[in-house]
């Protein structure tokens, strides 16, 4: 009994700052400066590897605060870590073909981890506009591309699109990047 009530404590305390967190997005987007620079080189640097020197790295620091609130040693409930709240597995399946991140706790190999996923994920969009293929990367980062593809199979467009794909998702899922595009300055 005691253990269940630890983790119970635990994980809404984790809840609750996170949505303390989340309650701040809409006064404090990725550009106001409240944000820590801490971490930026990571996020310019890995966003340019895998995304290419046009894209805007700020995309991934949003993601980085929904995620986290930029703190370097957070866990989930469910085991999920670090900045990019990147599960263990997930690590090792990623670190597989990037042998060099050495550490997940390390918040620079976790910032790349987390942007080679989302190119993975980004990738796999293909009949996808830009920003629609960017929306359900975030989506499928935070629910499993399964899940999006499944809802996408709902819709009647052959071409994915965000505002249909977006109904057929778990309520969370739908915050979660909304967050993302708030903390963004869209709307």
């Amino acid at each position: 009994m005691r253990l269940t009530a630890i983790v119970f404590s635990t994980t809404l305390a984790f809840t609750l700052n996170l949505q303390n967190v989340h309650a701040s997005f809409i006064d404090h987007p990725v550009h106001s400066g409240k944000w820590t620079n801490k971490y930026d080189r990571h996020f310019k640097k890995y966003s340019k590897r895998y995304f290419g020197p046009l894209f805007d790295w700020h995309w991934f620091k949003a993601q980085a605060i929904a995620e986290s609130g930029l703190a370097h040693d957070a866990r989930s409930h469910v085991g999920a870590q670090g900045l990019m709240q990147i599960m263990p597995a997930t690590f090792d399946e990623i670190n597989k073909k990037n042998p060099h991140f050495s550490k997940l706790e390390a918040p620079k190999w976790n910032i790349a981890a987390g942007i080679y996923y989302d190119r993975t994920l980004y990738r796999k969009f293909k009949k996808t506009a830009a920003q629609d293929k960017l929306y359900m990367t975030f989506a499928s980062y935070n629910a499993g591309y399964g899940r999006i593809l499944n809802a996408s199979k709902r819709t009647a467009s052959e071409e994915k699109i965000w505002e249909e794909i977006k109904p057929y998702l778990p309520k969370e899922t739908r915050g979660y990047v909304n967050r993302i595009r708030k903390l963004m300055g869209e709307n």
